[in-house]
């Protein structure tokens, strides 16, 4: 992984309980495999921990690791660096996308509540007068019995649908690859894209970025959401008709929470900086802080079930890869 995320994901601590575990190579971190040193360290290697930053696992790469059996990743994705020639070798893999998941949820349900009580909007109304008019708002303010709709039954979408059960709202999905039996083991309805976008008053994607999820949430989907919706964005960018949806925000017909942005920093002049319906966050719904220590306690424990021969609690697998991020 690079420097930057080693220092960042693995603490003193974490790295004194990775070398309870195994003979754990000396710092500093590998970010590049093909150095003398990096070929010294993978010669022999049995488990890579890995993290964002991290060069491909190669055929060049693995054939300096004899050893290699195991891949624990600090982040989400493995595209990056996991190859087919990894598979083909059959190292096992795991990711802690699950573990990631849980401050994206958190995030996510915190602005479906706060976008549903207008938040923003009547904190900088507020401000500006300095008068509260709290018998005087409107019936579309609140969270009661909203209809939230999940694009996305991934690990961050079933994880939201989680956290909102205890709340007063309607919960429906949409994902080609759930079933009527699996939506009923979830709790919630499952309904076409088309319904899912013109019934909600709020819409999550949690869509991964995929050649057949790019521009997915379209123009004609964005115009059939209701007046005053909200979509919330924490997937990837481009999953969005973004032109699309600035046209929307700017014309104030809905409103946005966007963590992700197509480019991940819009330009300066970009319209969507000046809509004041529209909340954009630097991608921080994703592990960040404190919460970089639960990464790597998923790493720590990963490689002690890994170690003990029972393998991976969350093993990425290689039919699935086509439906993940």
């Amino acid at each position: 992984m690079s420097q930057e995320a080693a220092a960042a994901v693995l603490d003193a601590e974490s790295l004194d309980a990775l070398r309870a575990l195994c003979d754990l190579a000396p710092l500093p971190a590998l970010d590049d495999l093909s150095t003398s040193r990096a070929r010294e360290v993978l010669a022999d290697v049995d488990v890579l921990i890995t993290g964002w930053g991290c060069p491909p696992l190669d055929e060049r790469v693995l054939e300096a690791a004899p050893r290699l059996r195991a891949v624990v990743h600090t982040a989400g994705s493995v595209r990056g660096h996991v190859t087919n020639a990894c598979w083909e070798r059959g190292i096992e893999v795991s990711s802690a996308a699950a573990a990631n998941a849980v401050p994206v949820a958190e995030y996510t349900l915190a602005m479906i509540l706060l976008s549903g009580k207008h938040v923003l909007e009547r904190a900088r109304d507020y401000r500006a007068s300095q008068r509260r008019t709290w018998l005087g708002t409107p019936r579309s303010v609140g969270n009661y019995r909203r209809t939230i709709g999940i694009l996305s039954a991934s690990l961050v979408g079933r994880r939201v649908v989680e956290l909102l059960r205890p709340h007063d709202v309607d919960v429906v999905l949409h994902d080609p690859y759930v079933t009527d039996a699996d939506a009923a083991e979830l709790g919630v309805e499952r309904v076409e894209l088309a319904e899912l976008f013109a019934r909600c008053d709020t819409v999550s994607v949690h869509t991964p970025l995929l050649p057949a999820t790019r521009g997915l949430v379209g123009r004609a989907l964005i115009e059939s959401m209701p007046a005053d919706a909200v979509l919330i964005n924490t997937s990837r960018g481009a999953v969005v008709d973004q032109e699309a949806l600035t046209d929307a925000l700017l014309a104030g017909r809905i409103r946005a929470v966007l963590d992700v942005t197509d480019p991940e920093i819009l330009p300066p002049e970009h319209p969507l900086w000046r809509c004041e319906n529209a909340l954009i966050t630097p991608h921080l719904a994703g592990s960040e802080g404190n919460e970089w220590r639960r990464l790597a306690d998923h790493a720590v424990a990963e490689t002690a079930h890994w170690a003990s021969g029972a393998g991976f609690r969350h093993p990425v697998r290689r039919e699935r890869l086509a439906f993940l991020a």
